[in-house]
């Protein structure tokens, strides 16, 4: 068992080594209880840590919302409940490798878990980090095993992403000390009133020297580990010291999509030839600029022409709009008849920020009829149909 104090630096390769016995026994463990075929771990695996009072908890669910998991956060501290587990927790300490490794693999073969699982608190353990490590190798030597196998899709190219939220000590004593606060407060109503649940008190919370030292538990031992993974899997900083928008802003950024990585390579190939969204808006602004001033030397008077219908022809009904945001137009004018000229529209809509498509309906009007044959001439009758989307007013309506 681990626990808060100070302990001897420990050689890396008796580390590894520890890890190399804790993982062998859990996974031996998990093929003679589940069978080989049946270890099947989450695609996208989360690993989310960070200094006490952070915010972990309170960003959970923004994360797993942005990545479209479902599954509950995987809370390591609420898997370990034992009373041992309890007693080391209270004080700030840390729970056993080996007990952390064997239920938390467990959790993760759990059905609901399979298409992501966040994991708050792990790994905390440089033992922990290797055991990550080990089990990654072993999710792609399952995913070769069974390439061309009918269980081929059930083992999918695990992605891993560590995320670490960050605040310094003092602010991290503030929030745990507040958290306390707000604990009790809490409780106190629930005890009052009957209603709602209880919130866990815990002893750090109450107590700035232990609150200090959960701190400083986190900086030797947590902090160290989570780092270490900096070379091997998607690995992301956030400075949790800002206000939660800004947060949750860099978090954003933070998990952009990386197809390169997380894709079966063999899909990235097909994919790879057509571009990236963030690709295609980079230049947008410069190259629309650029085509409004070709259009005025290229083709001055079909521009102008296009301006003006735009003026008299679709504002009027554009404004009568301004509620919902949203305008339809259909026009027949030969103007849109060259190809150039429904160019012109949409990119003089962009520039003044609305968003504009243009649909082509033809449609065939009886003319004359063939004496002869008796045959129905028709001609072809092209109506344009304009779609103008913008930000329609705030006005509360009803």
């Amino acid at each position: 068992m681990q626990n808060s104090a100070a302990k001897p630096s420990v050689p890396v390769d008796l580390e590894i080594k520890d890890a190399q016995l804790i993982f062998n026994r859990a996974w031996k463990q998990l093929e003679a209880e589940y069978g080989r075929e049946n270890l099947r771990f989450p695609k996208e695996l989360i690993l989310l840590g960070g200094a006490p009072g952070a915010g972990k908890g309170t960003n959970t669910d923004f994360i797993r919302s942005l990545r479209d998991i479902s599954a509950e956060p995987i809370v390591v501290s609420k898997l370990l409940n034992s009373p041992e587990a309890l007693k080391i927790k209270s004080q700030g300490g840390m729970v056993g490798d080996r007990e952390v490794v064997s239920i938390l693999f467990k959790k993760l073969l759990e059905p609901e878990q399979q298409n992501g699982a966040v994991l708050d608190g792990f790994p905390r353990t440089k033992v922990q980090v290797e055991c990550l490590k080990m089990l990654y190798d072993e999710m792609i030597a399952l995913r070769r095993e069974f390439t061309g196998t009918p269980l081929a899709a059930a083992f999918k190219q695990p992605s891993f992403h560590i995320m670490v939220l960050f605040v310094d000590e003092s602010e991290s004593i503030v929030r745990q000390l507040h958290r306390g606060r707000q604990v009790i407060a809490h409780n106190e109503e629930v005890h009052r009133s009957g209603i709602g649940e209880l919130w866990e008190e815990r002893t750090t919370d109450f107590n700035e020297g232990l609150a200090r030292n959960r701190y400083r538990v986190f900086k030797e031992q947590t902090y160290d580990a989570l780092v270490s993974l900096n070379q091997i899997f998607h690995y992301h900083f956030i400075n949790a010291q800002a206000p939660l928008k800004v947060v949750q802003q860099n978090i954003v950024r933070e998990l952009e999509y990386q197809s390169s990585l997380e894709l079966d390579p063999r899909t990235y190939d097909l994919l790879r030839r057509l571009p990236l969204a963030s690709e295609i808006v980079v230049h947008a602004r410069q190259d629309l600029v650029r085509r409004l001033d070709n259009y005025v030397v290229a083709d001055p008077e079909t521009f102008e022409r296009v301006i003006r219908f735009i003026e008299e022809k679709m504002m009027p009904t554009v404004v009568s709009h301004a509620i919902s945001g949203r305008a339809y137009l259909n026009s027949e004018d030969p103007l849109f008849e060259e190809p150039s000229a429904i160019a012109m529209l949409i990119d003089l809509f962009s520039e003044r920020g609305f968003h504009a498509s243009v649909d082509i309906r033809r449609q065939q009007i009886p003319g004359k009829v063939n004496l002869q044959t008796g045959e129905i001439i028709c001609r072809e009758k092209k109506v344009f149909r304009f779609d103008i989307r913008f930000k329609g007013s705030e006005i509360r309506r009803g």
